[in-house]
């Protein structure tokens, strides 16, 4: 293959490339590669998503395929079965289904007369995740992956669980993808388009119902979890994530399991680096560039030299909902990412936190209005999402300060904490914050960590906390790189509720805090940047005519009367006109997270969603709602699903379910 690395070259775009599998199910895909590539062909970079290549993600598509495209790339980017313009049915998330149509998908790119052969699969998220998952099932073809925001664990580390504790994402995301799923195929490239709508939305599963089915680490959440056996990655992998995201652990474990795996994680939430937020953004694409020109063309660009974890090390900063930028600076580990890195043992004692070992006898009995200040566990969507002022929370938790800090320290790594407590009830659980203390007192959250007191001996081995019996416990609190400046104090702040970050303990719990320990990973501090990345560079933004802007709205709400507390979520994520192909799609998504502060049998989730579609005088939405709630025994779930041609309801669909309860 002739070197033309440093040559841009002209690209064509396919909007609706079929591909069929060996099923008969149609998938599209759009497509950006160069116009030569049959004659001199190229690697295929492929990202595979079930959120829409016509409408849903295009935004950041215009900015990143067209440019790997220039330089060499064809860029494929398909709607999985049962999404978008594809055909099929699609059942839930991460599939053996899914799974297998990508090793079809990937061994057909490598066939195509415009392709030399190679590889490799590019994603965020649900791309990130399956990038690993089809390493994991090694096809020839697949030799580079770059996964961003994703995890290796699905159960430790997804939407769905933490800590052994049911994450409330688990409803808020499954009520997202109600919605994403449940919008029609355009009719400009699908004649049948409205065939393939009613199928789907007759067949669309309430997936919040499949996950609750599984409230322990079993099978189901094995299947996708590249850590049950890291030594099937041999792909190249360069692993990406943000300190704002709530993906944050899997950066260092891939660097730290994954021979030749590369990690960068920034101060971004949940975005691609080119144009995340907050601020400074880096220029992932030539990062990238220089990733796929390595693995996919065999050209020497040194990555193989490039440290091995490239970590932002944020500023301590006053605490806030949202943040355009983040003070710091770039720090750089040469070998592995955090594992080695030396750790500091702090005390809980009568004094707060310290470096002598004491006995306390601490009450720790939270209202289940604790964790308000918390933010939104995956920062996603650039409104106020992040956690504020911590003091509102930490006046509901056991507080243990250090001293202030006489020098800055620099906090690199996943820190440890080990607690001796006595439960008054079998089942329990815990939140864990480390926090910033200001000297003015205000509070900024450093990261955070949730156990389920049942697992406690790890997701897979469950059990009850025995009545009044000494336990001991541990859990790593999230990775983070965070300065904490001099004359602050370090905050360990315990609380036994997190709402409504976590759905609570059937029985509101007192815990009995007896002794404790805080391991620090404490790295040198660093004098400045440590590495350095190219500006950001990106392609020509979507062209989009604004028919109504975005808004975003989070409060709390307190009745007077009842005494519930509500936060209250909304995101009118806008509406815009495609300028070229003149689809019309605008999305408003709404949450309500509700209890009592002395109830945890109050609480009770709400979401609803409206999706709208329309070009000319056709117009079609869809309303979906859901709702959950529970009892000391019993999780319940309602959910409605409504789609509508213009002021006509044409279909309808209910459903309601119960499931049980194992918080063992």
């Amino acid at each position: 293959m002739t070197d033309r690395s440093n040559t841009l070259r002209d690209i064509e775009e396919i909007p609706d490339l079929g591909i069929t599998l060996s099923d008969g199910c149609r998938l599209s895909a759009r497509v950006w590669r160069p116009v030569d590539a049959g004659d001199d062909p190229v690697p295929a970079i492929l990202e595979y998503l079930p959120y829409r290549k016509r409408d849903g993600t295009t935004a950041r598509d215009a900015l990143t395929h067209p440019y790997f495209a220039k330089r060499g790339y064809a860029c494929i980017r398909v709607d999985m079965r049962g999404n978008g313009d594809s055909e099929g049915l699609m059942t839930d998330e991460y599939t053996a289904q899914e799974q297998a149509d990508a090793v079809e998908v990937i061994d057909w790119l490598a066939r195509q007369p415009w392709c030399n052969g190679a590889v490799g699969m590019m994603g965020i998220s649900w791309g990130g995740f399956n990038g690993l998952q089809l390493a994991y099932l090694q096809p020839e073809a697949l030799k580079a992956v770059i996964t961003l925001c994703s995890t290796v664990d699905r159960f430790a580390d997804d939407i769905h669980y933490k800590g052994g504790c049911l994450l409330n994402e688990n409803l808020g995301w499954g009520a997202t993808m109600w919605a994403y799923s449940s919008r029609a195929p355009d009719p400009m490239l699908r004649e049948d388009w409205r065939a393939l709508w009613l199928d789907r939305l007759e067949n669309e599963p309430f997936l919040p119902s499949t996950w609750l089915r599984h409230q322990s680490r079993d099978a189901y959440w094995q299947h996708g979890s590249v850590c049950e056996d890291f030594s099937r990655l041999k792909a190249k992998v360069l692993a990406v994530g943000g300190w704002g995201d709530a993906y944050k652990n899997a950066v260092p474990q891939l660097v730290e399991q994954v021979p030749g795996a590369k990690g960068i994680v920034g101060p971004w939430v949940h975005k691609y680096p080119h144009f995340a937020a907050p601020e400074p953004r880096i220029g992932f694409l030539q990062e990238a560039l220089r990733w796929w020109d390595r693995w996919l063309k065999d050209i020497d660009t040194g990555v193989e030299d490039d440290p091995d974890y490239r970590a932002y090390l944020m500023d301590g900063v006053r605490p806030a909902t949202w943040y355009l930028e983040r003070p710091g600076r770039w720090i750089a580990e040469d070998t592995g990412a955090t594992s080695h890195l030396p750790q500091t043992v702090l005390h809980l004692n009568a004094d707060g936190l310290g470096a002598a070992p004491g006995a306390v006898e601490t009450v720790i009995n939270s209202p289940q209005t604790c964790g308000m200040a918390a933010g939104e566990y995956c920062a996603i969507w650039l409104g106020p999402e992040m956690p504020g002022d911590q003091r509102r929370d930490d006046a509901l938790s056991a507080c243990f300060d250090a001293a202030p800090a006489e020098t800055a320290l620099d906090i690199v790594g996943a820190p440890r904490v080990t607690l001796r407590l006595a439960s008054d009830r079998p089942q329990g659980q815990i939140a864990v914050r480390l926090c910033d203390v200001h000297p003015d007192g205000a509070s900024t959250r450093i990261t955070y960590g949730v156990l389920n007191l049942s697992h406690r001996n790890g997701s897979g081995e469950t059990a009850p906390v025995g009545v009044g019996e000494p336990t001991e416990v541990t859990l790593d609190l999230d990775h983070i790189a965070y300065r904490l400046p001099a004359g602050h104090r370090l905050r360990l702040a315990i609380s036994s509720a997190y709402w409504p970050l976590v759905w609570p303990s059937p029985e509101r719990t007192e815990l009995t805090l007896t002794q404790g320990s805080l391991a620090l990973p404490l790295r040198p501090l660093a004098q400045g940047d440590e590495c350095a990345f190219p500006p950001p560079d990106a392609e020509t933004p979507w062209q989009t005519r604004e028919l109504r802007p975005e808004a975003h709205v989070r409060r709390i709400e307190e009745d007077q009367v009842t005494g519930r507390v509500t936060l209250v979520i909304e995101d009118d994520f806008g509406k815009v006109e495609d300028c070229d192909h003149k689809l019309i799609n605008g999305t408003v998504a709404r949450e309500w997270w509700s209890i009592h502060p002395d109830d945890p049998l109050s609480a009770r989730g709400k979401c609803h969603w409206t999706e709208e579609l329309g070009r000319g005088d056709w117009q079609i939405r869809t309303e979906t709602f859901c709702e959950m709630w529970s009892d000391a025994t019993t999780f319940h779930l309602t959910a409605r699903l409504e789609a509508w041609e213009g002021d006509t309801l044409i279909y309808e669909r209910d459903l309601t379910d119960a499931i049980a309860r194992r918080d063992l």
